[in-house]
């Protein structure tokens, strides 16, 4: 099995202070309390009681933390989100970085050239804006099966702030492709540990080849999506996990929900954050056991967004 370990002194970088790695339970590793593009005009996620109540449903589900992935740009509400931490008794993680372009004005993007790595710095250690929130990981994004000019930007960004903070970087892979194209970069050329790097969305593109050329690496696999609709590759999800589970990769392995859409939340009628736990959860049971399916949920997210801070 591949060891991934969490330094010592480690702590996570939670929107209410850092917290030791023990502290953190039962995760959803990638999911989405605010979020806002021109992309998903009409479906933002940008209501605070829901927010507060989705949360709370999660918590009643058995969820204890929650890592929010929206990164710079995208509607993130990061003061709204002790409040809402505090009211849930969830602990939440909120990103820094930059997604695809398609999620920005030019404006935007020119703001941020000759800057990224120094706005994704700060944001990491000084705080987002007047905020006083903390960002606890970088999160960028690839491209379908290949790496644009703008994901190059971003990730060599994203590996300047890691290197200078130890954060995690987490990649949103489009459509799951591409992982060997972002590990190539960031591992390679820009020289961010493997056991640093979150790939994001490996659900959507179910090749178990691929899915362990990966894993061998040491990086962390996500399997994020089952509160978006209709995604045909849902099905596959277990056995994937279960393959890699078997092949000894069980240590690096992230499950999150990646509610994205307003309709989606199970406050409003959709699967939401509480369907990870309530579905999900018992579904990977039946096939990885109990003991397994816990660590994934507990101490994996521990170990991955833990991190030795300046």
């Amino acid at each position: 099995m591949t060891a991934v370990h969490a330094a010592v002194h480690a702590a996570v970088r939670t929107v209410l202070g850092d917290i030791p790695p023990d502290r953190l339970g039962v995760t959803d590793a990638h999911d989405h309390l605010f979020l806002r593009s021109p992309l998903l005009a009409g479906q933002e996620l940008d209501d605070v009681p829901a927010a507060r109540a989705e949360l709370g449903a999660f918590r009643a589900a058995g969820g204890e933390a929650v890592v929010q992935w929206t990164p710079y740009g995208m509607g993130r509400r990061a003061a709204e989100l002790p409040g809402a931490s505090r009211a849930a008794g969830v602990h939440v993680v909120c990103a820094t970085g930059l997604h695809q372009a398609g999620h920005y004005a030019e404006e935007t993007l020119a703001a941020l050239r000759g800057r990224l790595a120094e706005v994704f710095v700060g944001e990491l250690t000084d705080g987002i804006g007047t905020s006083g929130v903390r960002a606890g990981l970088v999160k960028v994004a690839g491209g379908f099966h290949a790496l644009d000019a703008h994901a190059r930007w971003t990730m060599t960004a994203a590996a300047e702030a890691h290197h200078a903070t130890g954060a995690p970087v987490a990649v949103h892979l489009e459509q799951g492709t591409a992982a060997p194209d972002v590990l190539e970069l960031l591992c390679g050329t820009l020289e961010v540990p493997p056991h640093r790097v979150v790939l994001g969305h490996l659900n959507r593109f179910p090749d178990p080849v691929l899915h362990v050329q990966a894993a061998r690496t040491g990086c962390w696999l996500a399997f994020d999506g089952p509160s978006r609709a209709h995604h045909a590759t849902d099905w596959h999800m277990p056995e994937a996990v279960r393959a890699l589970a078997d092949a000894g990769f069980g240590a690096q392995l992230l499950l999150g929900g990646d509610t994205v859409t307003a309709g989606a939340r199970s406050v409003n009628g959709g699967p939401g954050m509480p369907y990870l736990l309530r579905r999900v959860r018992p579904r990977l049971a039946a096939g990885l056991g109990e003991e397994l399916t816990d660590r994934v949920l507990r101490d994996n997210p521990a170990r991955a967004f833990a991190v030795e801070w300046p």
